[in-house]
């Protein structure tokens, strides 16, 4: 056997060392997540300590939201809405203006061909395989070739 006794406490150490590591880390992430419990309905007792266990607790939650409140550094409430009237403004002034015009040249220079006109090259109709309807070199609503399609089929017949 090639290991002394030593090397073997040594690496045992080791193992041990880690181990405790790893627990110790999942210890201390466990201690770190916040619990969070929501008490509403006071402890069952006299009617008289209920009623001051609901106080306690209403006063506590109006000290923490005294307490958030302070610590926040937002606006007043009266910014807030000057801002929201500033960003509709902007809205109107600058989006109404846009969807105007556009529509305006939608409407005046909105005409383009979407299809040339006259005979097509080869390579504009590359076909791997025949449409599934009678005419199979037609495109669905190329009305023109259909046409045409259908004329050859009457003079074929």
């Amino acid at each position: 056997f090639w290991r002394n006794s030593k090397s073997a406490k040594t690496s045992t150490t080791m193992f041990a060392a880690r181990r405790l590591a790893s627990r110790s880390a999942i210890q201390a992430s466990k201690q770190v997540v916040q619990r969070r419990t929501a008490t509403t309905v006071p402890r069952y007792g006299t009617e008289e300590a209920m009623k001051k266990d609901a106080l306690e607790q209403i006063r506590a939650r109006l000290a923490y939201q005294k307490e958030l409140k302070a610590n926040a550094h937002g606006h007043t409430h009266a910014e807030e809405v000057n801002e929201m009237y500033k960003w509709i403004k902007i809205s109107f002034m600058v989006g109404l203006p846009i969807c105007f015009v556009s529509s305006l040249k939608d409407i005046f220079f909105g005409e383009h061909p979407h299809e040339h006109e006259g005979a097509q090259p080869e390579y504009m109709k590359i076909r791997t395989s025949s449409f599934p309807w009678d005419c199979e070199d037609c495109a669905l609503f190329d009305q023109k070739c259909w046409n045409a399609c259908r004329a050859e089929k009457l003079v074929g017949n």
